[in-house]
Formats: C-alpha cells, sequence, structure tokens
C-alpha cells in the first residue's frame, strides 16, 4: 500500500494512493497514519480490505497538500558515510560500524513544502536518501531477518545538511542537521510488502533540473537490514520511529570548487524508484 497525508499543515488527513493511482479518503476507516495503525496488524487490514473492495471515497488532488505520510514520528536516526561512492567524493574512509546522528521529529516536513536556508548559512546540501519506518518494537535484535520483519516501510527523505554548521564549527553534527525544515518526507510511506529488495532502489536528486545524485541502495556499506539490527543494539526502536539510511554520492560537499550549495531561489527534486518523488523551493530563514 501506498498510505499519506494530506491537506494543510497540522491538520492533515490520512489518505491512500490506490493502485490505479486514485487518491482515496482513509479517514472513515482510520484517524491517522502513525506508530499506532503501524504496529496495530488489524487496522492496517481494515485499511487493505477497504482498498481492495473499492469503499474508499476518491479526493480530488488538485491543489491538495501533500504532508509527511507518518504523524508523531518518535524519532529520526540517521546514518552518515553509508554508501561507498559518497564516502569517496568527500575523501573519508568507510567506517567499520555505522555513524549514527539525529534529527529532531520537529525537522520532518511534507515532501512539496518549502525549505528554508538557515540565517547566516552559505554551505546549505542536498542528500537523497532512503527512510526505513519502523512497524514493531525492537530491541536489540539479533539477525537481519528478524531486522526486516520490525519494518513497516519505506519512504524518500531529503537529508539537508548544512556542512559549515556540520563540519566547522565543533561539536557534534547535530547543528547543521536540525535547522527547521530539514527533513522532506515522502510523498508515501509505501508497505515493506511492496519493496521485496531495499538494496535495489535507485535514487536520483536534481537541482534547477540539473541530474545530481543518481546511485542505488546497492552501494551502502551497511544495507538496511544491518542498519535496524545494529542501531537496536543502542536504543529501543518504536513503531512511527524513522531511520534515514544516508546518500549516494553527487552531494555538493563532494563537487570541485567553487561547491555549488543551495541558494534562495534554487529548486531541488529527488526521487527513489517505487516510492515517489519530492520538489522543494528554497527560501531564506
Amino acid at each position: 500500500m501506498k498510505l499519506l497525508r494530506v491537506g494543510t499543515a497540522g491538520a492533515e488527513r490520512p489518505a491512500l494512493l490506490d493502485t490505479e493511482g486514485t487518491l482515496r479518503d482513509l479517514s472513515g476507516v482510520v484517524a491517522d497514519i502513525d506508530g499506532a495503525l503501524l504496529a496495530d496488524g488489524a487496522a492496517l487490514g481494515r485499511v487493505r480490505s477497504a482498498a481492495e473492495a473499492g469503499e474508499l471515497p476518491a479526493l480530488d488532488p488538485a491543489g491538495l497538500r501533500v504532508g509527511p505520510p507518518l504523524a508523531r514520528i518518535g524519532k529520526v536516526v540517521c546514518i552518515g558515510l553509508n554508501y561507498h561512492d559518497h564516502a569517496r567524493e568527500t575523501g573519508a574512509e568507510a567506517p567499520a560500524e555505522p555513524v549514527i546522528f539525529f534529527k529532531a521529529a520537529d525537522t520532518v516536513v511534507g515532501p512539496n513544502d518549502t525549505v528554508l536556508v538557515p540565517r547566516g548559512s552559505v554551505k546549505t546540501d542536498w542528500e537523497v536518501e532512503l527512510a526505513v519506518v519502523i512497524g514493531r518494537t525492537a530491541r536489540y535484535l539479533e539477525s537481519e531477518e528478524e531486522a526486516l520483519a520490525h519494518v513497516a516501510g519505506y519512504a524518500v527523505a531529503h537529508d539537508v545538511s548544512e556542512r559549515e554548521f556540520q563540519i566547522e564549527r565543533g561539536g557534534t553534527w547535530d547543528k547543521g542537521k536540525n535547522c527547521e525544515t530539514f527533513n522532506p518526507l515522502g510523498p508515501w510511506l509505501v508497505t515493506a510488502d511492496e519493496v521485496p529488495d531495499p538494496q535495489a532502489l535507485s535514487l536520483k536528486l536534481w537541482v534547477n533540473g540539473e541530474l545530481k545524485q543518481d546511485g542505488t541502495t546497492a552501494e551502502q556499506i551497511f544495507p538496511v537490514a544491518e542498519v535496524v539490527r545494529y542501531v537496536s543494539q543502542f536504543m529501543t526502536l518504536y513503531p512511527g520511529d524513522v531511520i534515514n539510511t544516508g546518500t549516494p554520492a553527487g552531494v555538493a560537499l563532494g563537487q570541485p570548487e567553487p561547491k555549488p550549495f543551495l541558494r534562495a531561489g534554487d529548486v531541488v527534486e529527488l526521487e527513489i524508484a517505487g516510492l515517489g518523488r519530492q520538489r522543494q523551493e528554497l527560501k531564506n530563514a
């Protein structure tokens, strides 16, 4: 299933994109798309049955904002330097273990919402990423098979980053990762049954129409299953938590000088095969 949330910010309602590409209203079946729904097999079954029976009313998508596909996100765990080609382009050694940092849940916005360039920023960068959405509480998982069984679905994430704040201002990476609007998510939460192999997905990103990133999750140093298993050794993952799994080569940081960092007025578009497409215009904060 392709689950999404539509409407004005803070007042989104649950919806579903059916197999014919028609937007369907889910508000008569479930209250919202969140961790509680993802952990409730019976409720998900009702959604699936209603969709298959053709019982869901159609929605007119014209002028309808698409919000983040998941409400009440608990935490956003991020994996840094997780693509071989991205590590090479930035001159970094491939890590021996996954690099973990966090984004606050309030950085998450809709897939087509405005992204704000922070005040004083000169190095705002782009990163297309595969987001993993957790569907079952995960603690000390023992195998990659067990890890995948705890995944509810997948989504497109844009891990917007300010490189000066992240790298040159001391301390942790978090200063360059948690500026407002720095995690567009969606358009859809695609349930795991529609993604048989998360290591076979193409990722692309364009800036002002120019292709900048053209990668595949096959390049991940630590595959999705290992990332989920590994993270569960250090923290409990709950339904509705999100893991951003890293970005392939092609970011501004890896380009020759002068590096083409983002400015107000730029337009970024990104997509992952089968998971949908995003588009953001940048404005000054």
